[in-house]
Parts: structure tokens; sequence; C-alpha cells
């Protein structure tokens, strides 16, 4: 991994990835990002993983973009090096072939909610905060915070949140659909692992394929998961088989039309 600051774990069929920055509150930086896009691939080469939990570590889930990493950039770089590039690092979280669990043990602000958005679940501690508090900096949110935020939870509450500033509670959020579950203080972690166990228990290609789907349906990186879907199918077939055998063979394939 880039860096240290991304903890990844493994227990069986459960993959913990914790953001191990406590002293920042769990902000980003340049190397936080690569770690993270690295820890994805780790988890993914691991074919017994079913399902991953996200944390973090200390007093917060995260507090976002770290400020001093950012601050100074110029406009260009800005848009590419940090925007562009966290976006594609969290798109890599959200479409990991198994469900990911977030769980909140501390606040998740800015760019830590749209980390947390990226997670398939939710579930929060009681104290937890939830917010986008970008434009009060003069800032937008910039990693998915006015996209998969509104596919997933409406266009509304992000309008709320972004133009207004309001910051809610677990209980708050839970009602509004932000999170899925509030856990009490202290027991965030046994609350993912318990629902990880229940994840784990369903059938693995049946979880991977009703992601792609539900994804698809959601408006998500439609043609990637139509792809997907379309090229595990095929993947199955005798006809991909008899193809792969013909170019090995220098031949002539005889498909036979077999799924």
């Amino acid at each position: 991994m880039a860096d240290g600051r991304i903890r990844v774990e493994f227990d069986g069929a459960v993959a913990t990835m914790t953001v191990a920055r406590p002293e920042k509150l769990n902000a980003f930086d340049i190397d936080m990002l690569k770690a993270l896009a690295s820890a994805c691939d780790r988890v993914e080469a691991e074919r017994d993983v079913r399902v991953v939990i996200l944390t973090g570590e200390g007093k917060a889930f995260s507090a976002g973009g770290d400020i001093k990493a950012w601050g100074g950039m110029e406009p260009a770089a800005f848009g590419h090096d940090w925007v562009r590039f966290g976006h594609r690092v969290f798109e890599r979280l959200a479409t990991l072939r198994m469900p990911v669990i977030a769980a909140l043990n501390g606040h998740a602000l800015g760019g830590g909610l749209e980390l947390a958005a990226a997670a398939d679940i939710r579930i929060a501690e009681r104290q937890v905060t939830i917010g986008l508090p970008e434009t009060s900096l003069g800032m937008v949110p910039g990693w998915s915070g006015t996209q998969r935020l509104v596919t997933r939870f409406g266009a509304q509450i992000v309008r709320r949140m972004v133009l207004g500033g309001e910051m809610f509670s677990a209980e708050e959020a839970r009602a509004e659909g932000l999170i899925d579950a509030v856990a009490e203080t202290g027991t965030v972690m046994q609350a993912a692992r318990d629902y990880a166990a229940r994840i784990a228990s369903r059938g693995p290609a049946a979880l991977e394929v009703s992601k792609l789907m539900i994804a698809s349906a959601n408006g998500e990186d439609k043609g990637a998961a139509v792809e997907a879907l379309g090229s595990i199918l095929v993947a199955k077939t005798g006809d991909l088989k008899e193809g792969v055998a013909a170019f090995s063979e220098k031949r002539e394939a005889r498909f036979k039309g077999d799924w």
C-alpha cells in the first residue's frame, strides 16, 4: 500500500479497512487516496472475501479532505490531481465486487460523508454528525457529493446539506435515509460485524451479480455493470471455450450455441 494509514485486516470472509490518521480526524491527503486505491485492489484480489467493513480510527470516521493538502494547489492541479483522482478512488471503492459496510465510529463530514456514501450499507454510532460543510469554506463538494449522493439519497437532502449547511445527527440521518442503522456509542464495529456475517452467509456469486444489477438500475456505472454481467454470463458458455481453443489451435471455431 502507499502508506500505513489505510490498514487492511482479514478475518475469514470479512475484510476490514481502517482509515488510520486519527491525529487529523482521518482527513485524506494524496498518499491516503493512493493507499485506499491499493487497499481496494488488495481486498478484491482475495477471492474468499465476501464483504468489506470500512471504518475510521479514533474519534472520527473521516473529516474529509485535509485542507492543508489541497488549499495551496493551483486550480488545474486541484481539479485534476485532487478532485478527479479522488473521484476515481472513491469509484473504485463503490464498485468493489463485494458489498461494503461503512461503520461510522465518529463524524463523517464533507469527503468523509462522500466516502461513506460509496459503501452499500451505513451504520453510525449515536453521537455521529453527518454533513457537507464545503460551501462554508467557499468550496463545493468534490468527491461525488453532488453526484453519487444525489443518486443514492435524493437531491433535496443534498440541497439541505450543501446549500443550507444542515448537519444531521445519526438518528436524523437514519430518518432521512442517509444511514441504515444507528448503534450505541462504542458498538458500531460489532454491529457491522453482525451485519457482515449476515451478508457473508448468502451466495457470493448472487451477491456480486445483485450488486451489479442494483447499480445498473440506479444509473451508477451502468455501462460497466451491464458489460460485466454479460461477460460473466458468456464466460460460462461452451462457445467461449471453443473460441479460445480454436484460437490456440489455429483453426476455425465450431460454435454450437452451447450455454
